[in-house]
């Protein structure tokens, strides 16, 4: 464990995205960001805003961050307790960063 807030706690992810991928997770079992209660989304918006102000202190190679939820096994989700992925972003760690998110579905990345 990283750090916990309240009722969630931070983990380095085990297949990390970039160098310093974190997971957010809740420590009550709940299948995913719509189950978490009002308390349980606070508290993993106060951790994941503390982690990127460390991110971007620690190291200045870091430029931006992703956000990401995936809820439900068709949108990508294969551990079914509420998580939330803070994947740093790097100048140039992709051709072409232009729709982000939008990833999950590759051809819908361009626009």
């Amino acid at each position: 464990m990283v750090v916990e807030y309240g009722s969630v706690f931070a983990i380095h992810d085990k297949y990390p995205v970039t160098e310093g991928h974190h997971l957010v997770v809740t420590k009550r079992h709940v299948a995913d960001y719509f189950a978490m209660s009002y308390n349980e989304k606070r508290d993993a918006e106060a951790l994941l805003s503390l982690l990127k102000r460390q991110m971007l202190e620690d190291d200045p190679s870091v430029q931006g961050v992703n956000v990401g939820m995936n809820c439900g096994e068709v949108a990508g989700q294969t551990v079914m307790h509420a998580h939330i992925h803070l994947i740093p972003r790097r100048v140039g760690d992709v051709d072409d960063p232009r729709g982000g998110v939008r990833g999950c579905v590759p051809e819908k990345m361009g626009y």
